[in-house]
């Protein structure tokens, strides 16, 4: 026995409290890639004002910290438009095509990102090392500490609401970005240690403080890379898991917890999973049951999208039981599935 659900239907429960409500008639992947859409937005203002003043002050003072900091906040901006493609795509309903909707964009959007960070940190290290070769005089000092901190509250202003609003909805790709513009805000503050050097007279120190960007960028890349492409490889974290059978566990009517199978499309957790259930149960009963199980878990798994539930007889259980021996037929040799 099998039960599949879908959630862009509706589906009405009563809870054990006496409660009735329903999941999957206004999808969740439409409400949170709205937010995600308005988190981006947000982004996209604050860090293309805080560059454009930077822009100004570059000019000025011929900083080639501050140079690198504004490249890379630039480049920031520039993120928010493939995750802002990607969550308008979220929205989109499933298709025959793309069974499973076009959460997949967000992953291809995440990769995006690292790119344009990686390509960020190409150009300030490329402008910092060229400095140091040929020195020149930085003016406006006041000025460029002026920008050092108006890219440092930029920056951290927009880490705080795209990590808060990456984890709301359960985005790799938006808490990537996040993060990464943290770290901007400390390198953009670092700018000013290396205005303080040269108004110290160390002329070098404003070169040296756009390699120091350039490496902290490096490391921004390594570190959202390997979340973006953990998700991008359907990787899960091991938790959740073990959460999902818990749960599943404690349903009444579960004699067993078989395979459980999970990924990420998008900002949306799917999974798969086979119940066991007594030998004797009637159709009826264990689509029953089935449906308690997702009940639960779309209640108690954050981020989860659609749940897909395999019923099993308890004396057959697992996927083993769903294989076919090894036979032939017609022109084919011997096989099994």
């Amino acid at each position: 026995m099998e039960n599949s659900n879908n959630q862009h239907h509706e589906h009405k429960h009563e809870d054990h409290s006496g409660h009735s409500h329903s999941h999957g008639f206004i999808s969740p992947s439409i409400v949170t890639s709205s937010r995600g859409i308005w988190a981006v937005k947000w982004s996209f203002i604050i860090l293309f004002i805080t560059a454009i003043i930077q822009v100004a002050i570059v000019l000025l003072s011929n900083s080639i910290a501050l140079l690198a900091d504004t490249i890379h906040n630039i480049g920031d901006a520039a993120t928010a438009i493939p995750l802002g493609i990607a969550f308008a795509f979220a929205k989109l309903k499933p298709s025959k095509r793309f069974t499973y909707g076009y959460g997949r964009i967000e992953d291809i959007a995440g990769v995006l990102v690292v790119l344009t960070i990686l390509f960020s940190a190409v150009v300030a290290g490329y402008e910092s090392i060229n400095r140091l070769f040929h020195p020149a005089l930085v003016n406006n000092l006041g000025a460029v500490i002026a920008a050092s901190i108006i890219g440092f509250l930029g920056n951290e202003g927009v880490a705080l609401f795209r990590i808060k609003v990456g984890k709301e909805i359960g985005s790799a790709a938006l808490v990537a970005d996040g993060y990464h513009a943290r770290i901007d805000g400390w390198t953009s503050l670092a700018v000013l240690f290396g205005a303080l050097g040269v108004w110290l007279g160390y002329p070098i120190a404003d070169p040296l403080i756009g390699v120091c960007i350039t490496i902290a960028i490096l490391f921004i890349v390594w570190d959202s890379s390997k979340a973006v492409f953990i998700r991008i490889l359907d990787g899960v974290e091991p938790d959740t898991i073990d959460e999902i059978i818990h749960i599943t566990h404690h349903v009444d009517g579960v004699k067993n917890v078989g395979e459980v199978r999970a990924r990420w499309i998008g900002h949306r957790l799917h999974t798969e999973i086979n119940v066991a259930v007594d030998t004797h149960s009637s159709v009826t009963e264990g689509h029953e049951i089935a449906k308690e199980v997702r009940h639960k878990l779309l209640h108690n798994i954050k981020h989860l999208g659609d749940v897909i539930v395999h019923i099993d007889p308890e004396d057959k259980a697992g996927e083993i039981f769903h294989r076919i021996s090894e036979h032939s037929h017609n022109q084919f040799s011997s096989h099994s599935h």
